[in-house]
Protein backbone atom coordinates (compact mmCIF):
# COMPACT_ATOMS: atom_id res chain seq x y z
CA UNK A 1 0.00 0.00 0.00
CA UNK A 2 1.36 3.29 -0.63
CA UNK A 3 0.68 6.64 0.67
CA UNK A 4 -1.13 7.63 -3.00
CA UNK A 5 -3.45 5.39 -2.50
CA UNK A 6 -3.74 6.60 1.28
CA UNK A 7 -4.68 9.92 0.08
CA UNK A 8 -7.22 8.55 -2.55
CA UNK A 9 -9.35 6.97 0.28
CA UNK A 10 -8.87 8.67 3.21
CA UNK A 11 -10.69 11.50 4.89
CA UNK A 12 -7.88 14.32 4.69
CA UNK A 13 -7.90 15.12 8.75
CA UNK A 14 -4.14 14.18 9.61
CA UNK A 15 -1.95 15.58 6.63
CA UNK A 16 -0.31 13.04 4.54
CA UNK A 17 1.25 10.56 6.58
CA UNK A 18 5.10 10.35 6.52
CA UNK A 19 5.44 6.54 6.56
CA UNK A 20 3.23 3.44 6.53
CA UNK A 21 4.12 0.83 8.83
CA UNK A 22 4.37 -2.61 8.63
CA UNK A 23 5.40 -4.51 12.09
CA UNK A 24 6.99 -3.65 15.11
CA UNK A 25 9.34 -5.80 17.82
CA UNK A 26 10.01 -4.29 21.11
CA UNK A 27 10.89 -0.41 20.89
CA UNK A 28 11.45 -0.77 17.06
CA UNK A 29 8.93 -0.23 14.21
CA UNK A 30 9.42 -1.51 10.19
CA UNK A 31 7.90 0.12 7.53
CA UNK A 32 6.50 -1.53 4.17
CA UNK A 33 9.78 -0.80 2.81
CA UNK A 34 11.88 -2.96 5.26
CA UNK A 35 13.78 0.63 6.87
CA UNK A 36 13.90 0.38 10.63
CA UNK A 37 13.06 2.73 13.25
CA UNK A 38 13.72 3.61 16.72
CA UNK A 39 10.19 4.28 17.88
CA UNK A 40 10.50 7.01 20.84
CA UNK A 41 7.13 8.07 20.51
CA UNK A 42 5.47 5.51 21.06
CA UNK A 43 1.72 6.30 19.31
CA UNK A 44 1.96 9.10 21.42
CA UNK A 45 2.53 7.77 25.12
CA UNK A 46 0.17 4.36 23.78
CA UNK A 47 1.99 1.71 23.32
CA UNK A 48 3.62 1.11 26.36
CA UNK A 49 4.64 -2.18 26.28
CA UNK A 50 6.37 -1.59 22.51
CA UNK A 51 5.50 -4.08 20.09
CA UNK A 52 4.31 -7.64 20.47
CA UNK A 53 4.54 -8.24 23.83
CA UNK A 54 3.62 -11.49 24.04
CA UNK A 55 1.92 -11.35 27.39
CA UNK A 56 -0.57 -8.67 25.68
CA UNK A 57 -1.26 -11.13 22.58
CA UNK A 58 -2.56 -13.87 24.31
CA UNK A 59 -4.65 -11.87 26.87
CA UNK A 60 -6.43 -10.30 23.71
CA UNK A 61 -6.04 -13.62 21.90
CA UNK A 62 -7.61 -15.55 24.91
CA UNK A 63 -10.75 -13.01 25.58
CA UNK A 64 -11.63 -13.15 21.79
CA UNK A 65 -11.86 -16.84 21.72
CA UNK A 66 -14.48 -16.86 24.52
CA UNK A 67 -16.54 -13.15 24.21
CA UNK A 68 -15.46 -10.11 22.45
CA UNK A 69 -18.27 -7.92 23.40
CA UNK A 70 -21.58 -8.34 25.39
CA UNK A 71 -23.78 -5.26 25.59
CA UNK A 72 -24.54 -3.30 28.72
CA UNK A 73 -27.50 -4.97 30.25
CA UNK A 74 -24.31 -7.36 30.76
CA UNK A 75 -21.11 -7.19 32.51
CA UNK A 76 -17.75 -9.35 32.19
CA UNK A 77 -14.94 -10.10 34.30
CA UNK A 78 -12.42 -8.15 32.29
CA UNK A 79 -14.43 -5.21 32.56
CA UNK A 80 -15.06 -5.69 36.64
CA UNK A 81 -11.18 -6.68 37.31
CA UNK A 82 -9.99 -3.97 35.44
CA UNK A 83 -12.27 -1.57 37.58
CA UNK A 84 -11.62 -3.32 40.18
CA UNK A 85 -7.34 -3.23 39.43
CA UNK A 86 -7.63 0.79 38.47
CA UNK A 87 -9.79 1.31 41.88
CA UNK A 88 -6.67 0.04 43.90
CA UNK A 89 -3.78 1.26 41.97
CA UNK A 90 -5.38 4.86 43.04
CA UNK A 91 -5.38 3.71 46.43
CA UNK A 92 -2.17 2.66 46.20
CA UNK A 93 -0.79 5.91 45.29
CA UNK A 94 -3.08 7.59 48.30
CA UNK A 95 -5.84 8.32 46.33
CA UNK A 96 -9.20 8.17 47.77
CA UNK A 97 -11.20 5.01 46.42
CA UNK A 98 -13.52 5.65 44.10
CA UNK A 99 -15.97 3.98 40.63
CA UNK A 100 -15.02 3.38 37.42
CA UNK A 101 -16.38 3.93 33.95
CA UNK A 102 -14.78 2.10 31.07
CA UNK A 103 -15.36 3.92 27.41
CA UNK A 104 -13.01 3.78 24.06
CA UNK A 105 -10.88 6.81 24.28
CA UNK A 106 -9.28 9.57 26.25
CA UNK A 107 -11.52 12.09 24.31
CA UNK A 108 -14.48 10.03 25.35
CA UNK A 109 -13.21 9.60 28.88
CA UNK A 110 -13.15 13.69 28.99
CA UNK A 111 -16.32 13.77 27.93
CA UNK A 112 -18.26 11.98 30.34
CA UNK A 113 -16.39 13.68 33.17
CA UNK A 114 -17.83 17.18 31.85
CA UNK A 115 -21.22 15.52 32.43
CA UNK A 116 -19.93 14.57 35.90
CA UNK A 117 -19.45 18.28 36.50
CA UNK A 118 -22.57 19.05 34.87
CA UNK A 119 -24.66 16.96 37.49
CA UNK A 120 -22.57 18.08 40.10
CA UNK A 121 -23.40 21.62 39.76
CA UNK A 122 -25.74 22.01 37.19
CA UNK A 123 -25.56 25.64 35.06
CA UNK A 124 -21.70 25.79 36.32
CA UNK A 125 -18.99 26.63 34.41
CA UNK A 126 -15.94 24.39 33.62
CA UNK A 127 -13.09 25.69 34.13
CA UNK A 128 -9.83 24.17 32.00
CA UNK A 129 -6.12 25.80 31.41
CA UNK A 130 -4.78 27.72 28.51
CA UNK A 131 -2.33 25.20 26.97
CA UNK A 132 -4.31 22.67 27.30
CA UNK A 133 -5.12 19.54 25.15
CA UNK A 134 -8.62 17.22 26.50
CA UNK A 135 -9.97 16.09 22.93
CA UNK A 136 -11.64 16.71 20.24
CA UNK A 137 -14.95 15.84 20.19
CA UNK A 138 -16.89 19.08 20.80
CA UNK A 139 -17.34 18.74 24.40
CA UNK A 140 -13.53 18.22 25.30
CA UNK A 141 -12.92 20.48 22.45
CA UNK A 142 -14.39 23.24 24.21
CA UNK A 143 -12.05 22.82 27.30
CA UNK A 144 -9.28 22.46 24.78
CA UNK A 145 -7.13 25.24 24.43
CA UNK A 146 -5.63 25.26 21.29
CA UNK A 147 -7.25 28.71 18.97
CA UNK A 148 -6.90 26.93 15.37
CA UNK A 149 -8.26 23.42 16.12
CA UNK A 150 -11.18 24.78 18.71
CA UNK A 151 -12.54 27.92 16.60
CA UNK A 152 -13.63 26.75 13.64
CA UNK A 153 -15.95 24.64 15.24
CA UNK A 154 -17.02 26.86 18.84
CA UNK A 155 -17.13 26.10 22.39
CA UNK A 156 -20.51 24.58 23.91
CA UNK A 157 -21.20 27.80 26.51
CA UNK A 158 -20.07 27.57 30.27
CA UNK A 159 -16.47 26.66 29.57
CA UNK A 160 -13.58 29.12 29.86
CA UNK A 161 -9.67 29.43 30.36
CA UNK A 162 -7.28 30.81 32.61
CA UNK A 163 -3.74 30.93 33.02
CA UNK A 164 -1.77 28.16 34.92
CA UNK A 165 -0.95 30.29 37.37
CA UNK A 166 -1.91 30.21 41.19
CA UNK A 167 -2.94 33.91 41.32
CA UNK A 168 -5.37 33.35 38.27
CA UNK A 169 -7.20 30.85 40.69
CA UNK A 170 -7.93 33.26 42.98
CA UNK A 171 -10.88 34.96 40.84
CA UNK A 172 -12.69 31.72 40.74
CA UNK A 173 -16.23 31.79 42.06
CA UNK A 174 -19.04 29.39 43.46
CA UNK A 175 -20.70 29.34 39.70
CA UNK A 176 -17.48 27.11 38.75
CA UNK A 177 -18.34 23.13 38.46
CA UNK A 178 -15.10 21.88 37.61
CA UNK A 179 -11.76 22.83 37.22
CA UNK A 180 -9.60 20.53 34.47
CA UNK A 181 -6.09 20.17 34.76
CA UNK A 182 -3.07 18.33 33.10
CA UNK A 183 -0.26 17.28 35.35
CA UNK A 184 2.46 17.94 32.44
CA UNK A 185 0.96 19.80 29.61
CA UNK A 186 1.76 17.30 26.89
CA UNK A 187 0.63 19.65 23.41
CA UNK A 188 2.12 22.30 25.28
CA UNK A 189 5.33 21.46 24.93
CA UNK A 190 5.87 18.81 27.81
CA UNK A 191 5.10 21.92 30.90
CA UNK A 192 4.63 20.38 33.75
CA UNK A 193 2.49 22.01 36.27
CA UNK A 194 3.98 23.24 39.40
CA UNK A 195 3.18 21.58 42.84
CA UNK A 196 2.35 24.80 44.06
CA UNK A 197 -0.57 25.42 41.41
CA UNK A 198 -1.57 22.08 41.82
CA UNK A 199 -2.54 22.41 45.98
CA UNK A 200 -4.03 25.85 44.97
CA UNK A 201 -6.49 24.33 42.33
CA UNK A 202 -7.14 21.36 44.74
CA UNK A 203 -7.60 23.96 47.92
CA UNK A 204 -10.22 26.09 45.34
CA UNK A 205 -12.25 23.43 43.95
CA UNK A 206 -12.62 22.61 48.00
CA UNK A 207 -13.60 26.49 48.85
CA UNK A 208 -15.76 26.81 45.45
CA UNK A 209 -17.40 23.41 45.76
CA UNK A 210 -16.11 22.22 42.74
CA UNK A 211 -14.76 19.28 41.15
CA UNK A 212 -10.84 18.98 40.32
CA UNK A 213 -10.68 16.30 37.27
CA UNK A 214 -7.21 15.53 36.42
CA UNK A 215 -6.54 14.58 32.69
CA UNK A 216 -4.10 11.65 32.87
CA UNK A 217 -4.79 10.58 29.80
CA UNK A 218 -0.98 10.98 28.74
CA UNK A 219 0.65 10.95 31.76
CA UNK A 220 -0.69 8.34 33.37
CA UNK A 221 -0.31 4.44 33.80
CA UNK A 222 3.41 4.21 34.60
CA UNK A 223 4.67 6.95 31.82
CA UNK A 224 6.37 9.31 35.22
CA UNK A 225 7.19 6.39 36.80
CA UNK A 226 4.44 6.50 39.28
CA UNK A 227 0.68 4.80 38.02
CA UNK A 228 -0.74 8.61 38.36
CA UNK A 229 1.34 11.41 37.99
CA UNK A 230 -0.74 13.86 40.54
CA UNK A 231 -1.08 12.09 43.54
CA UNK A 232 2.15 13.02 44.46
CA UNK A 233 0.90 16.29 45.50
CA UNK A 234 -2.93 16.08 45.57
CA UNK A 235 -5.72 14.33 45.68
CA UNK A 236 -8.61 14.48 42.55
CA UNK A 237 -11.89 13.77 42.35
CA UNK A 238 -12.27 12.34 39.07
CA UNK A 239 -9.47 11.01 36.91
CA UNK A 240 -9.57 10.83 33.29
CA UNK A 241 -7.42 7.77 31.85
CA UNK A 242 -6.70 6.45 28.15
CA UNK A 243 -3.58 5.98 25.79
CA UNK A 244 -0.91 3.69 27.90
CA UNK A 245 -4.02 2.02 29.62
CA UNK A 246 -4.83 -0.31 26.77
CA UNK A 247 -0.65 -0.37 25.27
CA UNK A 248 -2.35 0.01 21.86
CA UNK A 249 -6.06 -1.13 22.18
CA UNK A 250 -8.60 1.42 22.12
CA UNK A 251 -9.94 1.92 25.77
CA UNK A 252 -10.37 5.04 27.95
CA UNK A 253 -11.25 4.96 31.84
CA UNK A 254 -13.05 7.54 34.07
CA UNK A 255 -12.53 6.83 38.11
CA UNK A 256 -14.95 9.12 40.00
CA UNK A 257 -14.34 9.35 43.87
CA UNK A 258 -16.48 10.95 46.51
CA UNK A 259 -19.66 12.01 45.92
CA UNK A 260 -18.84 11.80 41.94
CA UNK A 261 -18.63 8.56 42.26
CA UNK A 262 -22.76 8.38 42.07
CA UNK A 263 -23.43 10.95 40.21
CA UNK A 264 -23.73 8.94 36.83
CA UNK A 265 -27.43 7.24 37.19
CA UNK A 266 -28.97 4.89 34.76
CA UNK A 267 -29.65 6.44 31.88
CA UNK A 268 -27.46 9.46 32.45
CA UNK A 269 -24.48 7.69 30.15
CA UNK A 270 -23.54 4.96 28.33
CA UNK A 271 -21.73 3.73 25.55
CA UNK A 272 -21.94 1.01 23.51
CA UNK A 273 -18.17 -0.80 23.28
CA UNK A 274 -17.37 1.24 26.33
CA UNK A 275 -16.01 -1.51 28.75
CA UNK A 276 -15.31 -4.50 25.87
CA UNK A 277 -13.47 -7.35 27.74
CA UNK A 278 -11.29 -7.88 25.06
CA UNK A 279 -9.78 -4.28 25.62
CA UNK A 280 -9.91 -4.43 29.41
CA UNK A 281 -8.34 -8.25 29.19
CA UNK A 282 -5.53 -6.25 27.23
CA UNK A 283 -5.33 -3.42 29.61
CA UNK A 284 -4.86 -5.64 32.48
CA UNK A 285 -2.25 -7.65 30.89
CA UNK A 286 -0.25 -4.40 30.37
CA UNK A 287 -1.24 -2.96 33.91
CA UNK A 288 0.68 -6.55 35.31
CA UNK A 289 3.86 -5.49 33.38
CA UNK A 290 3.47 -1.96 34.05
CA UNK A 291 4.03 -3.01 37.87
CA UNK A 292 7.63 -4.26 37.15
CA UNK A 293 8.43 -1.34 34.87
CA UNK A 294 7.83 1.70 37.18
CA UNK A 295 10.89 1.75 39.24
CA UNK A 296 12.80 1.44 35.52
CA UNK A 297 10.94 4.04 34.26
CA UNK A 298 11.99 6.74 36.74
CA UNK A 299 15.53 5.45 36.44
CA UNK A 300 15.13 6.02 32.79
CA UNK A 301 13.77 8.86 32.76
CA UNK A 302 16.43 10.14 35.20
CA UNK A 303 19.26 8.68 32.83
CA UNK A 304 17.79 10.19 30.18
CA UNK A 305 17.62 13.52 31.19
CA UNK A 306 21.17 13.62 32.20
CA UNK A 307 22.58 12.62 29.06
CA UNK A 308 20.88 15.18 27.00
CA UNK A 309 21.68 17.70 29.75
CA UNK A 310 25.14 16.57 29.22
CA UNK A 311 24.95 17.16 25.92
CA UNK A 312 24.02 20.77 25.89
CA UNK A 313 20.22 20.21 25.42
CA UNK A 314 17.51 21.61 28.13
CA UNK A 315 15.14 18.69 29.14
CA UNK A 316 11.88 19.15 31.11
CA UNK A 317 9.21 16.84 32.01
CA UNK A 318 9.29 13.11 34.33
CA UNK A 319 9.89 9.77 33.67
CA UNK A 320 9.44 8.93 30.09
CA UNK A 321 7.27 11.38 29.00
CA UNK A 322 10.04 14.41 28.19
CA UNK A 323 10.18 17.81 26.14
CA UNK A 324 13.89 18.62 24.67
CA UNK A 325 14.45 22.22 23.49
CA UNK A 326 15.97 22.52 19.97
CA UNK A 327 15.93 25.31 17.42
CA UNK A 328 13.19 23.87 14.32
CA UNK A 329 11.79 20.98 16.05
CA UNK A 330 9.59 20.35 12.77
CA UNK A 331 12.60 20.47 10.46
CA UNK A 332 14.65 17.87 13.37
CA UNK A 333 11.19 15.68 13.26
CA UNK A 334 11.94 15.06 9.41
CA UNK A 335 15.98 14.55 9.76
CA UNK A 336 16.00 12.28 12.96
CA UNK A 337 13.38 9.84 10.42
CA UNK A 338 15.91 9.89 7.94
CA UNK A 339 18.25 8.51 10.27
CA UNK A 340 15.54 6.77 12.11
CA UNK A 341 14.08 7.73 14.81
CA UNK A 342 11.21 8.85 15.40
CA UNK A 343 9.67 11.62 17.70
CA UNK A 344 7.46 14.70 17.14
CA UNK A 345 7.26 17.95 17.50
CA UNK A 346 4.71 19.62 19.92
CA UNK A 347 5.87 23.56 18.42
CA UNK A 348 8.60 25.24 17.19
CA UNK A 349 11.18 24.46 19.41
CA UNK A 350 9.94 21.27 20.91
CA UNK A 351 10.77 17.65 20.82
CA UNK A 352 8.85 15.69 22.60
CA UNK A 353 10.08 11.87 23.97
CA UNK A 354 7.32 9.15 24.74
CA UNK A 355 9.25 5.79 24.27
CA UNK A 356 7.60 2.55 24.88
CA UNK A 357 8.32 2.02 28.88
CA UNK A 358 10.61 -1.13 28.08
CA UNK A 359 13.19 0.90 26.30
CA UNK A 360 16.82 0.23 27.97
CA UNK A 361 20.11 2.36 27.32
CA UNK A 362 21.55 0.78 25.47
CA UNK A 363 18.66 1.04 22.96
CA UNK A 364 18.09 4.75 23.82
CA UNK A 365 22.17 5.97 23.40
CA UNK A 366 22.05 5.89 19.64
CA UNK A 367 19.15 8.70 19.66
CA UNK A 368 21.53 11.34 22.23
CA UNK A 369 24.02 10.61 19.61
CA UNK A 370 21.97 11.34 16.24
CA UNK A 371 20.46 14.30 17.81
CA UNK A 372 23.72 16.38 18.92
CA UNK A 373 25.23 15.82 14.93
CA UNK A 374 21.52 17.29 13.49
CA UNK A 375 21.47 20.01 16.20
CA UNK A 376 21.20 23.01 14.26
Amino acid sequence: MTISTYESVYINAFGTPSLVLDHGQGVHVWDTEGKKYLDLLAGIAVNALGYADQAMARAITDQVSKLSHVSNFFTTEPQINLAKKLVELLVSEGGRPGKVFLANSGTEANEGAMKLAMLHKPGGKIVALEGAFHGRTLGALSITHKPAIREPFGQIPGCEFIVPEVEALAGLGDDVAAIFLEPIQGERGVMPLSEEFLQEARATADRIGALLVVDEIQTGMGRTGRWFAHTASVQADVITLAKGLGGGMPIGAIIATGEAANLFTPGSHGSTFGGNPVAAAAALAVLDRITELLPHVGDMGEWIMGELNAAGFEVRGRGLLLGVTVNDAPGLVTELRKAGFIVNATGPDTLRLAPPLIISRDEFAPFVQALSELRK
